[in-house]
């Protein structure tokens, strides 16, 4: 359940659905095995697992979700040779070549053939609202993986209004700065052991540093040089350490000894109220780092109304794919 990778959203309207309106909602979508010709399938899950019934998880005003995505896996090498075997045998069988447009036909009968004979492979991504604080956060590292569990849950309430976190300043900035020491590393934060720096532009060269002395001449040099940081490890209040990204991702996502020493204090005689613990503990504590994160980079740009802002990300997303 402790989350290892932070993808963070910031509502633009208040969440008001309580845990049992929004359990109603979810049941809509609850997790289904996958039939014999289907090559996936995605729903909600209790995030108590086995210990549980209810597909929401509530502690103090933070709510737990769980998706559930199971995967066939059918290796692109086994479809080939299949397929090849089929088209040698109606080529002997009935001498004649078999062209491109039936070869396409074949696959897809060769891929209805193998599906139910296929291994599965399952993935659980757990995710949390805390309407208090105004965020929606899920265990990913990638936005692939967290936009999953989004849509899903955009399809089961009707709406989901949330956006990535608009700031002042950007990460890479920031970070940068925290380097090169024009700006001191804002309390409760310090510098960790790892870094990654990039020369702007997509060609640029890269380097990483990790273990390592990130205020030294070593790192300056490049510094100096033009690159800027896209990845820096941070610790914060002792009690986090996290490396992150110039896209707002927190990755590799640790807590320390002081909050086992925490928990240690809690007298769980269940599986389920261990699980509560574990999640009043890390939901707070994440509330707590999230705000101190967006002031440490100078705060969010309340000036830009949310239809600009996904304007601009849209306007974003197509540059990547206009012709060079």
């Amino acid at each position: 359940m402790w989350f290892k990778n932070l993808i963070f959203y910031r509502f633009t309207q208040p969440f008001t659905l309580n845990q049992e309106a929004l359990e109603e909602k979810l049941k809509e979508k609850r997790y289904q095995s996958c039939g014999s010709q289907d090559m996936s399938t995605y729903g909600w899950v209790p995030p108590l697992g086995r210990h549980g019934d209810l597909l929401t998880h509530c502690t103090g005003s933070f709510i737990m979700v769980t998706a559930h995505k199971e995967e066939k896996i059918l290796p692109a090498s086994v479809i080939r040779d299949t397929l090849e075997e089929k088209v040698e045998v109606i080529e002997q069988e009935q001498d004649r070549q078999v062209f491109s447009k039936e070869k396409k036909a074949l696959k897809d009968d060769v891929i209805m053939e193998l599906l139910p004979k296929a291994f599965s492979r399952h993935q659980d991504t757990f995710a949390y609202i805390d309407p208090v604080g105004g965020w929606m956060v899920v265990d990913a590292s990638s936005f692939k993986k967290a936009e999953e569990l989004t849509s899903c849950l955009r399809e089961s309430l009707g709406s989901l209004p949330i956006i990535n976190v608009p700031l002042k300043n950007h990460p890479s900035q920031c970070m940068t700065q925290w380097l090169e020491q024009k700006v001191e590393v804002p309390s409760p934060f310090s510098l960790g052991d790892e870094c990654e720096l990039r020369e702007p532009g997509d060609e640029g060269g890269q380097i990483k540093a990790s273990k390592q002395e990130l205020i030294s001449e070593e790192i300056g040099v490049h510094l100096e040089a033009g690159k800027q940081a896209s990845k820096l490890a941070l610790c914060w209040d002792d009690a986090l350490t996290f490396v992150l990204g110039d896209d707002l991702v927190i990755r590799k996502l640790k807590f320390t000894e002081v909050v086992q020493e925490q928990l240690d204090q809690v007298e769980a005689e269940t599986a389920a109220e261990q699980f509560d613990a574990d999640f009043s503990v890390m939901s707070l504590m994440l509330q707590k780092l999230l705000t101190n994160l967006i002031e440490a980079l100078g705060g969010e740009n309340t000036d830009i109304s949310t239809e600009e802002y996904i304007e601009k990300k849209v306007l974003s997303v197509s540059k990547q794919f206009e012709p060079a």
